[in-house]
Formats: structure tokens, sequence, C-alpha cells
């Protein structure tokens, strides 16, 4: 085997790497914003170094030069529309995940809190009676 047959194999194998890994992320990942981070970097490598080494297998320069392009293409619109899907969930207004957190910490101490509402939704009063 030659030395270009050896990079191009490379090249394949750490492309489906990364693919692989942008799989996982999707799956393992808990919300939108986390799994388009990975698949969009991950998948985005991933495909352009198999395309590369794809390209590199071959000989003539016509299949190289779109296979180039199309890797280029990927590298640019990749990123690109993963940006746009994420800005569009965020003007949705879907949340980020945020992790576990104890009650104390996710509503504060009760002096950070202030006083407690009124029990019927109404106005606080300090215990005298409403004008």
């Amino acid at each position: 085997m030659s030395l270009l047959l050896y990079v191009s194999l490379s090249l394949i194998l750490v492309g489906l790497f990364f693919t692989v890994i942008a799989a996982v992320g999707l799956i393992r990942l808990p919300d939108l914003y986390t799994r388009a981070h990975a698949t969009s970097k991950a998948d985005t490598v991933g495909t352009v170094l198999t395309l590369a080494g794809v390209a590199l297998t071959f000989g003539t320069n016509v299949p190289r030069a779109k296979l180039l392009l199309l890797a280029l293409f990927m590298l640019i619109t990749n990123p690109t529309a993963t940006h746009a899907i994420t800005r569009a969930a965020y003007d949705q207004g879907i949340e980020p995940w945020e992790a576990e957190q104890t009650a104390e910490t996710r509503t504060g101490t009760a002096a950070e809190r202030g006083p407690e509402p009124a029990a019927d939704g109404g106005p606080e009063t300090d215990g005298g009676e409403r004008e």
C-alpha cells in the first residue's frame, strides 16, 4: 500500500470517529442547544475529514475537485444552519437546560426572597383589616 492510501484511510477513519461522536452527542445530551453544538462541530469535522480522505483516493481531478467543493460547502453551511436553528429556538422561547439545583439555591434563602405573599393571593397586609 502506498503512503497516499494510508493517509486517505486515516482521514476517513478519523472522520467516521467524529461522526459517531456527533451521533452519541445527539442521543445523550439533554437539550436542543447542547445537541446542536455537538452535532454542528463534530459532524462538520467528521464530514470534511471523510470527504477529504475520499478525495485523496481519486486519481482524476474532476471528482477530487467536486469532493473538495462539497467539503467546503459543508464547512460553511453546517455551522450556519445550526446557528439559524438555535437562534429560531431561542426566539421561540425554548429555555436552555440547567443542572439540577437544590430548593434553597433555586429559590434563595428566606431573607433573599422577602416576605411571603398573602395566602389568598391578594396584597400583603400587616395583620390588620383591609381598607
